[in-house]
């Protein structure tokens, strides 16, 4: 199977708009004529697809890795990582191919492709595109002001409230408080409000939200999951309730 017919198994919505731009200049080509033939009908989806994520995933970690004027080794390999483990070696190396082609771009307009996903992906699968960044964000060991500058920017035009943002963002920090925060919750919170918290958190965050994009990428989610499940456990023990 080429390399495009690859890609344009696996996608829908992303076929077009702003997004579908990005991926056939980075390709010259997303499809051929007879696999673009049925794409305007069958291609196009309201449910987000695994190609879906992944490319939208590819342009917005390319946008954040740019941020701060450079790109750092540790940033691409993260990239080439988390691919890996959820993909597999021949997948992710697609995958990274693509991204390469992707990252050349200097052009890219970052409200017009986050306003495609917006309107096109669920909130779940937007909040662990936002996990995800903020991955890609520290895997140098610092999380650039810039860098969180792109992130939060991202966030607002996915629509994704200020308490999430900061809820996955406190996932990537060290602090006395960020339990609290992950649970989006106020520091000083009776054990009540914070067991109330905890299982509205844990529903929000739980991997099976985004089964539709495939045993991959509910992987990927476990690790917001069990963070809302640290916090918790913290501040059982902390108070002692």
């Amino acid at each position: 199977m080429s390399f495009a017919k690859w890609i344009g198994a696996s996608v829908g919505w992303s076929f077009g708009g702003p997004i579908g731009a990005v991926i056939g200049l980075a390709l010259g080509s997303l499809v051929d004529k007879s696999s673009r033939k049925p794409q305007s009908r069958k291609r196009v989806t309201f449910q987000t697809q695994s190609g879906d994520f992944e490319v939208s995933l590819l342009i917005l970690a390319s946008l954040v890795i740019k941020a701060d004027g450079k790109q750092d080794r540790r940033e691409l390999d993260f990239v080439r990582r988390q691919f890996v483990q959820m993909y597999g070696k021949e997948r992710a190396n697609q995958a990274f191919r693509l991204f390469k082609a992707i990252n050349r771009q200097s052009n890219i307009s970052l409200r017009q492709v986050c306003l495609q996903i917006q309107q096109m992906m669920d909130h779940a699968s937007r909040l662990q595109l936002l996990h995800f960044l903020f991955g890609i964000a520290k895997a140098d060991g610092n999380v650039a002001t810039s860098e969180v500058a792109i992130i939060e920017q991202i966030a607002q035009y996915l629509r994704i409230s200020i308490s999430d943002f900061e809820s996955i963002k406190a996932m990537f920090y060290k602090s006395q408080s960020n339990a609290y925060k992950i649970l989006e919750i106020e520091k000083g919170s009776t054990p009540q409000a914070i067991k109330k918290a905890y299982r509205k958190m844990a529903k929000k965050f739980h991997p099976d939200k985004v089964q539709h994009l495939g045993e991959a990428h509910q992987k990927g989610a476990e690790e917001k999951f069990r963070k809302v499940q640290e916090a918790y456990e913290q501040l059982q023990s902390e108070l002692g309730f």
